[in-house]
């Protein structure tokens, strides 16, 4: 499927910084809940992510990572997802993060 400029402007992507990272044992598959910093304009939101193959939370604290920020919450369990976390899968299908190859300030849009 091909979509125009104009769809891909619908999508707000941006970069946040991981402030909190939780277990989540009632997701179906291994995962974190993420708290995640996008500045002043966008704020913090939280994320679930199945991440646990590549990353432990430790790894995860601090870190800029590039999100959609303009999904309408999902209800994953008893948890709220508030934005999606991007990557790409490996050749196992685990998920491994888009970030910044240098920091950025959170909130920069991604174009």
């Amino acid at each position: 499927m091909t979509i125009n400029w104009d769809d891909f402007e619908k999508i707000d992507m941006r970069i946040g910084t991981v402030t909190e990272v939780n277990d989540f044992p009632k997701a179906r598959k291994p995962a974190y809940q993420l708290t995640i910093d996008f500045g002043s304009g966008t704020g913090i939101k939280r994320s679930s992510a199945q991440i646990t193959a590549h990353y432990s939370k430790e790894d995860l604290l601090n870190r800029q990572v590039v999100a959609i920020v303009n999904f309408p919450p999902k209800q994953i369990a008893d948890f709220i997802s508030e934005c999606l976390v991007l990557g790409v899968y490996d050749e196992n299908k685990d998920v491994i993060l888009l970030q910044p190859a240098i920091p950025v300030k959170n909130g920069m849009k991604i174009g």
